[in-house]
C-alpha cells in the first residue's frame, strides 16, 4: 500500500509539473498579439513566437488579431434634411495598433466603433438632402473616416477606410426617381431626334443648294458655249458669203427656194415681199433664157441633152412667169400700201 501509494502521488506530481510546464510557454502566432497581467495588474504584451509566463501568476489574455479587420455593419436607418428616411449600409476597414489600449481603453472595440460610426453618419447625412446623399458617397466616406480616426486613435485603432456599400430610399422615392429618370431618358431621345433631324434638313439644304448652284453654273456654261457656237457659225457664213460675192440673182433663186417653206405654216395666209425680189426674179428668168454659144465639146448633142435642154427651157419659163405674176400682185397692191422715204416702196402681194 505505501508503495502504490507513492507511486500515485509520483504520478500527481509529474502531471502536476507538466501541466506547469506548458502553462508557462505560450505560443503567440504572426499578427497576432496577448495581453499579460500579473496579479491582477497589466504586465506586458506577448508577441509573436516563444514567450514564457510565471504560472498561475500572469494571466494571459485571448489573442488580438492585429491584421486589418474588414466589418460590415447593418443598415441603419437615416433621416436626411428634407425629412426622409433612408437606409444606409456601411462597411469599415480597421487595424489594431496598440493591443494594451484596444483591451483596457474600452469594453469592446467593435462595438463602441459601430456605435460611433452610426452617430456620425446620422450627423453628416442630416445636413444633406437626398438628392447630395445620392451623390456624395465620397464627401461622406471622407467625413466618416476623419471622425472615426480622431476617436478611435485612443482605443489603439486605425481606421483606413470607411465605404458606404448601399442607400435605400423609401419606395416610394424609388418610384419617382424611377418615373424621373425615364422622363429624362425620353427628354433627350426626343432632343437627340430633333437634333438628328435638324442636321439631316440641313445637310439636305446645302446639298440641293449646291446642287442648284451646279446645275445653274452648268447651264450658264452651256448657254455660252451655244451662244458662242452660234456666233462663229454665224461669222463663218457671213465670212464665207462675202468672200463668195454672190450676186442677187442668187439670192432671189434661195428666196424661191424658201418659199413653200413659208407657205406651210397654219398661220401663213399672208406675206411681204420686198420690191427687190421681183427685180431679182426678173433677172433670174433672163438668166434662164440667154443661150451660151456652144463649145466644140457640146456641138454635137444627143437626145439627153436635148432632152435637158428643154426642161431647163421649161424651168426658166416657170420662173418668168412667177416674177410676173408676183409683179402684177406688186403692182395691183401699190396704192394701198405707204412708201418708205428714202427707198424703193415695198411691194407686197396677198394671199400665198
Amino acid at each position: 500500500m505505501d508503495v502504490s501509494g507513492l507511486l500515485v502521488a509520483g504520478l500527481i506530481l509529474a502531471a502536476f509539473a507538466v501541466f506547469t510546464v506548458v502553462r508557462a510557454v505560450r505560443i503567440v502566432p504572426q499578427a497576432r498579439a496577448r495581453n499579460v497581467e500579473r496579479l491582477g495588474r497589466y504586465r506586458r504584451t506577448l508577441r509573436p513566437g516563444l514567450n514564457l509566463v510565471i504560472p498561475y501568476i500572469d494571466r494571459v489574455y485571448p489573442v488580438i488579431d492585429l491584421r486589418e479587420q474588414v466589418v460590415s455593419f447593418r443598415p441603419q436607418p437615416v433621416i436626411t434634411e428634407d425629412n426622409l428616411v433612408v437606409e444606409i449600409d456601411t462597411v469599415l476597414y480597421f487595424q489594431v495598433t496598440d493591443p494594451r489600449a484596444a483591451a483596457y481603453e474600452i469594453a469592446d472595440f467593435l462595438q463602441g466603433v459601430e456605435q460611433l460610426t452610426v452617430t456620425t453618419l446620422r450627423n453628416v447625412v442630416g445636413s444633406m438632402d437626398l438628392e447630395k446623399t445620392l451623390t456624395s458617397r465620397d464627401t461622406i466616406n471622407s467625413q466618416l473616416r476623419g471622425v472615426l480616426d480622431d476617436a478611435t486613435g485612443k482605443w489603439g485603432l486605425r481606421v483606413n477606410r470607411v465605404e458606404i456599400k448601399a442607400i435605400d430610399p423609401p419606395q416610394s422615392i424609388k418610384d419617382a426617381m424611377e418615373k424621373q429618370m425615364r422622363a429624362e431618358r425620353d427628354k433627350r431621345a426626343a432632343i437627340l431626334g430633333a437634333e438628328g433631324q435638324r442636321q439631316s434638313q440641313i445637310l439636305t439644304a446645302e446639298g440641293d443648294k449646291q446642287a442648284a448652284v451646279l446645275r445653274a453654273e452648268g447651264n450658264r456654261t452651256a448657254e455660252i458655249l451655244k451662244a458662242e457656237g452660234q456666233s462663229r457659225a454665224i461669222d463663218e457664213v457671213f465670212q464665207a458669203v462675202h468672200r463668195n460675192d454672190p450676186d442677187p440673182q442668187l439670192l432671189a433663186y434661195q428666196y424661191l427656194q424658201t418659199l413653200p417653206q413659208l407657205a406651210q405654216g397654219a398661220g401663213s395666209t399672208f406675206w411681204v415681199i420686198p420690191g427687190e425680189v421681183t427685180a431679182a426674179l426678173q433677172g433670174v428668168s433672163r438668166a434662164f433664157n440667154e443661150v451660151l454659144p456652144p463649145s466644140p465639146a457640146t456641138r454635137e448633142t444627143s437626145a439627153e441633152d436635148r432632152a435637158a435642154t428643154e426642161a431647163a427651157d421649161d424651168a426658166a419659163k416657170a420662173a418668168e412667169a412667177a416674177a410676173e405674176a408676183l409683179a402684177d400682185a406688186a403692182e395691183a397692191d401699190a396704192d394701198t400700201l405707204p412708201f418708205t422715204a428714202g427707198r424703193r416702196p415695198s411691194k407686197e402681194s396677198g394671199e400665198a
